[in-house]
């Protein structure tokens, strides 16, 4: 089995319930809290190179958003998400899993079904 890697906050619910889908699987996974350790350019490259969203897609659009007086329209090509998403790691849509050449949002946790 390709080995899987959930990008996890352990704080948010979501994020939990993808962690739990996995471990029913009874596969073992990798799991990175973003937060502790935040993705460099290349890894958000990366993960944009293999979810089939667009690239705003792993942007939160939450109070925080809000709270730094950003705007949407601004943040929706690839380069201007990573450059986000490494000044502000807390913006990065979660939970992220990766398996093999594919990734996905998983939000909510069963579109990581697609990954198997």
């Amino acid at each position: 089995m390709q080995r899987v890697t959930i990008y996890h906050n352990p704080k948010c619910g979501t994020s939990r319930g993808a962690m739990a889908r996995l471990k029913d699987r009874g596969g073992d996974f990798d799991v990175i809290e973003y937060l502790k350790t935040p993705l460099d350019r290349a890894g958000l490259g990366k993960i944009l190179d293999l979810i089939e969203n667009p690239p705003a897609d792993l942007v939160r659009r939450d109070k925080r958003f809000a709270q730094l007086g950003l705007k949407a329209e601004n943040y929706t090509t690839r380069e201007q998400v990573i450059g986000l998403l490494i000044k502000h790691p807390e913006l990065m849509q979660r939970p992220v899993v990766v398996r093999g050449g594919h990734a996905v949002i998983a939000r909510p946790p069963e579109k990581l079904d697609a990954l198997f």
